[in-house]
């Protein structure tokens, strides 16, 4: 070869090795671990993990893997946000709601008692300040969150007796999923438990628990608890249209490259359209299946509403007081929320409760 040729090769050589350096960097290959707060029984709210990370996976071709854990494998149920705050994991899903006592300002992004529906917290999130406001909130634990999926609007729970009025939420031992239902059913006379859902089942059948609340049909009926209460309540009224968050820590999120920062972005919109989809198609089979078994569906006494909604708006007072978060946030939620009760009224709301009337 001569000195030409040896030349001109080498230049080609020395631009591809320039080209080529930058990309195989930000091919590098990322291994993250996710922490969950539910157990794997829950295929519906522990899968949105799953399908998050097999999205992650595919999208990257296999460069960027999250290995998804079980509640009490790394850590346990409520211990999520320390891992991910410290670092110690890169990731979880949970709700935000089981760390109210950390701030009150958590329940805000998932559920709050008379809150948003699932479709209402979808566009605060994504149209209005609510993604923006919450990760500011979070960059105080070092972490930012993405929307992890939605279960819908929940029922109202099982109960070991019927609930004729306010009176009979009085003393009533009942597991509730976060602090700030609990405060509101402490004005109303109950003494809420906080219990992870893997444990539910045995405190009901022993007694230990009054009630009990989860999420809905399918999950409730995997986890069997119609055959130690036979009284099912609707509607879960603090729970409207609870989101569940990925959690990510901020310092893990930075170090990714643009294009696996946008596959987190994209799995985790993915995972969340499939949970509510999910919760959707198996809820009603599931509600069928539990009244053929002679469950007793019944509807909250308006009563018992009407008292949980006052005893709501007193928590929310005395949280405004203690967290200049949660006065800040909720602001700008009630405000959103206005218009969006405005326009359900009208073309949702009729359509629904037509279409509850006629026989199809």
């Amino acid at each position: 070869m001569d000195r030409r040729s040896l030349i001109k090769n080498a230049g080609i050589a020395g631009v591809l090795a320039a080209g080529i350096a930058p990309a195989v960097h930000a091919q590098a290959a990322v291994r993250w671990r996710l922490a969950s707060s539910f157990p794997k029984s829950l295929d519906t709210i522990y899968g949105g993990a799953e399908v998050f990370s097999k999205a992650v996976k595919d999208m990257s071709g296999g460069k960027f893997e999250i290995s998804v854990h079980a509640a009490g494998e790394l850590m346990p149920a409520f211990g999520v946000v320390d891992g991910v705050q410290q670092g110690s994991i890169e990731a979880c899903h949970t709700v935000p709601y089981y760390f109210y006592g950390k701030d009150p300002a958590f329940a805000i992004g998932s559920a709050i008692p008379f809150g948003f529906n699932a479709r209402q917290m979808n566009a605060w999130m994504m149209h209005g300040n609510g993604r923006k406001l919450m990760n500011e909130f979070y960059a105080n634990y070092g972490m930012l969150s993405f929307n992890g999926g939605n279960t819908g609007t929940q029922m109202g729970g099982w109960f070991r007796k019927e609930i004729k009025g306010v009176a009979d939420i009085k003393g009533l031992k009942m597991r509730l999923g976060g602090g700030l239902v609990g405060d509101v059913m402490t004005k109303m006379g109950a003494v809420p438990q906080s219990i992870p859902g893997g444990e539910v089942y045995q405190a009901l059948e022993k007694g230990t628990l009054d009630a009990a609340e989860w999420v809905g049909p399918y999950d409730d009926q995997k986890l069997g608890f119609n055959k130690v209460a036979p009284f099912y309540y609707y509607p879960g009224w603090w729970e409207g249209g609870p989101e569940v968050d990925f959690f990510i820590n901020q310092k893990a999120f930075d170090a990714l490259s643009p294009e696996n920062k946008a596959i987190v972005n994209a799995a985790s919109a993915y995972a969340a359209q499939d949970m509510l989809a999910k919760y959707d198609a198996l809820n009603p089979i599931a509600l069928k299946q539990l009244a053929a078994a002679k469950t007793k569906v019944l509807a909250f006494p308006k009563s018992v509403m009407d008292a949980a909604f006052k005893a709501s708006q007193e928590v929310y007072e005395t949280n405004s007081e203690k967290s200049q978060a949660w006065k800040k946030i909720i602001a700008d939620m009630r405000n959103f929320q206005r218009d969006q009760v405005l326009w359900f009224r009208f073309a949702e709301q009729t359509y629904d409760s037509f279409m509850a009337t006629v026989k199809l």
